[in-house]
């Protein structure tokens, strides 16, 4: 079989490793699932939306003889994680995973840890203050039952629909993000309390070290669990996994 990757994006891991395989000649398709309205212009072929299941990508990576796959969805991503686990141990199909290393705690940092969202919903049924919330627009809706406060969110994309938060300020602006920025962002809108996913990585990190500084509390999400599979975080980890399979390349 000749080279046929397929990346499972996202991400600016996933644009990093594209742009890798257009430079060295190895084909592939770039898949996003289609929550930005703007992706930013990528260096190989994209496909945009979402597979059907486990079911609908297998199909795919049997329909469009895909001889690898990557794995480089955000860490937050479990289901489409969890399906291509699954469609790819059926098709007998290499996955390999390229992950953010989550972020550490850090002398000063006043985490509080959650394991999921409604984890950190239940934990800001408290008193009203003011919240910097990123977590994404698809999950706004969840903190719906915490009105008291007031919110800044930072979103790639403006709102399609009316918030479900009464008082809330929408940041549009796409990352990475400097912790000059971040701090003086929280400064200006007096947040009290920073509530993120642990998306690890260096894209979204400066809200963490900008809430340090500033000696705020965070709620930290912890990541979900997944089936083990083979992970990495480089590129160039990804790339010295495909060398051993030349003979499966045709490179």
């Amino acid at each position: 079989m000749t080279a046929n990757l397929l990346i499972l994006g996202g991400t600016t891991e996933a644009t990093a490793l594209a742009l890798r395989l257009a430079q060295t000649g190895i084909p592939g398709t770039l898949s996003l699932a289609g929550r930005v309205t703007r992706p930013k212009r990528q260096p190989l072929p994209l496909r945009i939306g979402g597979f059907g299941g486990v079911e609908g990508l297998g199909a795919y990576l049997k329909d469009n003889r895909i001889s690898h796959v990557v794995d480089a969805t955000h860490p937050f991503a479990a289901q489409m994680s969890r399906n291509a686990i699954a469609a790819c141990a059926q098709a007998d199909v290499p996955l390999i995973a390229l992950s953010r290393a989550p972020w550490a705690a850090q002398p000063g940092d006043d985490w509080h840890h959650v394991r999921d969202i409604a984890g950190a919903v239940a934990a800001l049924d408290r008193p009203a203050s003011r919240v910097m919330l990123a977590v994404g627009r698809m999950h706004l809706a969840e903190f719906a039952p915490n009105p008291q406060h007031r919110y800044l969110l930072r979103l790639v994309d403006p709102p399609e629909a009316p918030l479900p938060l009464p008082d809330a300020q929408v940041i549009v602006d796409r990352g990475p993000f400097t912790v000059a920025g971040d701090r003086a962002l929280m400064e200006d809108h007096g947040t009290e309390l920073v509530v993120s996913k642990n998306s690890g990585g260096s894209g979204a990190v400066a809200k963490i070290t900008a809430a340090r500084e500033l000696g705020l509390p965070v709620i930290m999400i912890d990541r979900p669990a997944l089936p083990d599979r083979r992970e990495v975080f480089t590129v160039d980890a990804v790339l010295d996994w495909l060398s051993h399979h030349k003979a499966d390349l045709g490179v």
